[in-house]
C-alpha cells in the first residue's frame, strides 16, 4: 500500500492569512490534536518580524512545544538568514525558504530579487552545514507562484526549472512546487514535475503545495500522484492563502484530502475522526467570522467507510 505524507500547513499558511491572533495555548492545542489524529509533519509557523505578521510572533514557542511530540517533523518557513538562525535555535526539523518564481511577487512577499534570495539560501545552507549532524534541519527551496501569478500572469516553465537548479546548487536538500495563486491544472502539474525532476533528479522533488482557489486542488493532487509525488501540503478547514497574491485564498482541505486518499486505498496514517476532533479544537479557538471549509466534515463519512 502506497504511503503518502500529508504536511499540515494551517498553523503557518492558515493563520498568516486571517486577522485573528490565536493565543499560544490554542496553537499548541491545535498542533496536539492533529498529532493525535496521526499527522506527522506540521508547518507550525514562520520566523518573520512580528510587526509584519503578528499572528506568527510566537513561532519559536510553538516549535519548542511541537518538538515534545515524538515522531513529529516540525517544519517552519523562513525568509532570510536571521529567520533561519531563529529556527535552528528553536529546534525546527525542516526549514523552507519561499522563492517566488514571479519576481514581482518575490519583491512584495519577502522584498528580495531572485539573485538576493538565492544568495540568502546559500548562506542558510552554510549555517546548517556548520551545525553538528544531529542538529541539522533539512532545507527546502519552496518555489512559489510556480504555475502562474496574479501580479505577472503566466510564469514560464523555463524560469521555474532554472530557479530549481540554482537552489539545489545553493545547498538545498530538495525543492517543492507551490501553486500559490491557484492557477495550476492537472496537465500543467504533470508537465512541470517531470521537467523539474529531469533537471534536479527525482529525489529532489517530492512535494506539492496546492490551493483550491478555482476548484482544482484535489484534481491536481491526482495529477501529482500520477507522476510520483508523495508529499502534499494541506490546511485543516482549508484556511490559508497569500496576502500578496490577491484572490489566492484557500489551501486544499486536509480533511477532504485525507478522505480522498484513504478512499483510494492509499495510506496516510491519519484518522479522519481525529481530524474532525482537531477541527473542533480550531473552530472553538477562532472567531465565528473566520470560516472553515471542507465537504467531508459537513457530509460525514459514507456508510461502511472504515480506516
Amino acid at each position: 500500500m502506497t504511503q503518502i505524507l500529508i504536511s499540515e500547513v494551517g498553523p503557518r499558511d492558515g493563520l498568516q492569512s486571517i486577522r485573528s491572533i490565536l493565543p499560544l495555548e490554542a496553537k499548541c492545542a491545535w498542533v496536539a490534536a492533529e498529532y493525535a489524529a496521526g499527522v506527522r509533519e506540521i508547518e507550525v509557523g514562520s520566523f518573520v518580524p512580528a510587526k509584519l505578521l503578528p499572528q506568527l510572533a510566537d513561532t519559536g514557542d510553538v516549535v519548542r512545544f511541537a518538538r515534545t511530540l515524538p515522531g513529529l517533523t516540525v517544519a517552519v518557513l523562513v525568509p532570510n538568514l536571521e529567520g533561519a538562525q531563529a529556527a535552528v535555535e528553536a529546534g525546527a526539523h525542516k526549514i523552507t525558504v519561499p522563492v517566488s518564481v514571479s519576481e514581482t511577487h518575490s519583491l512584495r512577499n519577502i522584498r528580495r530579487t531572485h539573485e538576493q534570495i538565492v544568495a540568502e539560501t546559500h548562506a542558510i545552507a552554510e549555517l546548517i552545514a556548520s551545525l553538528p549532524e544531529d542538529r541539522r534541519p533539512s532545507l527546502e527551496g519552496g518555489l512559489s507562484t510556480a504555475f502562474g501569478c496574479t501580479l505577472e500572469g503566466a510564469v514560464p516553465a523555463d524560469r521555474v526549472v532554472a530557479l530549481a537548479e540554482q537552489l539545489m546548487r545553493a545547498g538545498c536538500d530538495e525543492v517543492g512546487l507551490a501553486d500559490t495563486t491557484g492557477y495550476a491544472n492537472p496537465t500543467q502539474i504533470k508537465s512541470l514535475v517531470r521537467r523539474i525532476r529531469g533537471a534536479v533528479g527525482e529525489h529532489a522533488l517530492n512535494g506539492l503545495h496546492l490551493h483550491n482557489t478555482r476548484g482544482l486542488g484535489l484534481a491536481n493532487v491526482l495529477a501529482g500522484l500520477d507522476v510520483g509525488i508523495s508529499t502534499f501540503d494541506s490546511s485543516l478547514g482549508g484556511l490559508g492563502g497569500c496576502p500578496f497574491a490577491p484572490g489566492a485564498s484557500g489551501n486544499i482541505v486536509t480533511e477532504d484530502l485525507v478522505f480522498m486518499l484513504e478512499a483510494m486505498g492509499l495510506k496516510t496514517g491519519i484518522k479522519l475522526e481525529g481530524l474532525f476532533a482537531a477541527r473542533e479544537v480550531l473552530r472553538k479557538a477562532l472567531p465565528a467570522t473566520d470560516e472553515l471549509y471542507g465537504f467531508t466534515p459537513l457530509a460525514g463519512l459514507p456508510l461502511g467507510f472504515r480506516q
